[in-house]
């Protein structure tokens, strides 16, 4: 495993130009990766502004030490799911912030990294978890879950055509050795597909992948987790500003937020409002923002990424 841990963020300047950070101001970035958002926020809130960041990964946060330099005194470090970030920040006597920045998906060191097993590009353990300390992985998942599962799994989360004939393979496929690794997992994939499906399009095991990933590290639930405590740990006029890389996530970020920022959810047809749900956010960005056509031509990892934005009421 390299030491070194490169990542080229993703819409840097966009995200944190949305917080509209002071000098002064305490923020958090839910996703420290590699810390471009967090160098940014802390260089427009020069001279005292703070900066909490999160991470589970543990090679994220060693990262952090090589480049905080003489700023680290601004900058506080938390390992965890940023499904806790309302938890952490009370402990740390910060119950609310300014500004939230949230990059989701996956760091380029964890793609590139071959014994992390996020990529169907090398033969590696079939590992995928981003917290190295949790015990469930994309292994055990192959191994254990029953085709019912496996067929909701890569059809929720890798929104996958050919769910019930991959999961098919699998499960017969174990009957007769372990899949333990990323490469014996693409050829059962690709097995499953038909030869004509597998012309055109991405690699044929992305959707699946990207669909245990998310399954390894329940990606929805920690995200529907912090899109709910959005309003209470943002200060009034605070901004939090979204990345998302794939539809589900977008999806789920846009939803919430619409939710978040009307004075009635209740079903329509009914005479009155009966749910007393009051607005609590305003979504700044009507469309979500892409990024430039340089950005993607540089790092093609970002030709997915959408920046959606919202302001505490």
């Amino acid at each position: 495993m390299s030491d070194d841990f490169f990542h080229v963020t993703v819409m840097q300047q966009a995200a944190i130009d949305a917080l509209r950070p002071v000098p002064g101001g305490v923020y958090a970035d839910a996703t420290l990766g590699g810390g471009g958002h967090v160098r940014e926020l802390l260089a427009q809130s020069a001279p005292d502004g703070r900066v909490i960041a999160m991470d589970q990964d543990e090679r994220a946060i060693a990262n952090a030490g090589r480049w905080l330099g003489a700023a680290r005194d601004r900058v506080t470090i938390v390992r965890g799911n940023f499904r806790d970030l309302a938890r952490h920040l009370d402990e740390l006597g910060v119950p609310q912030v300014d500004g939230l920045v949230c990059d989701l998906g996956v760091s380029s060191p964890q793609l590139d990294e071959e014994d992390r097993g996020f990529t169907y590009r090398a033969d590696a353990p079939l590992d995928m978890r981003m917290d190295q300390s949790q015990r469930r992985t994309a292994a055990e998942i192959v191994r254990d879950a029953p085709i019912a599962e496996l067929t909701r799994i890569i059809r929720e989360y890798g929104e996958e055509r050919w769910a019930a004939r991959i999961a098919a393979f699998i499960v017969s496929e174990r009957t007769r050795a372990a899949i333990e690794s990323t490469g014996r997992l693409v050829e059962v994939i690709k097995a499953a597909i038909p030869a004509a499906a597998r012309r055109d399009g991405p690699h044929p095991a992305k959707r699946t992948f990207q669909a245990l990933r998310i399954a390894v590290n329940d990606e929805l639930g920690a995200l529907g987790a912090l899109l709910g405590d959005l309003p209470s740990v943002l200060v009034p006029g605070g901004r939090a500003a979204f990345i998302t890389f794939h539809s589900l996530e977008d999806r789920l970020v846009k939803q919430a937020f619409l939710r978040a920022a009307k004075d009635c959810v209740c079903p329509p047809g009914l005479p009155q409002c009966v749910c007393g749900h009051r607005a609590t956010l305003r979504v700044v960005t009507r469309k979500p923002i892409l990024p430039p056509q340089d950005e993607v031509d540089a790092n093609p990892r970002a030709r997915s990424a959408k920046l959606r934005v919202v302001e505490r009421l």
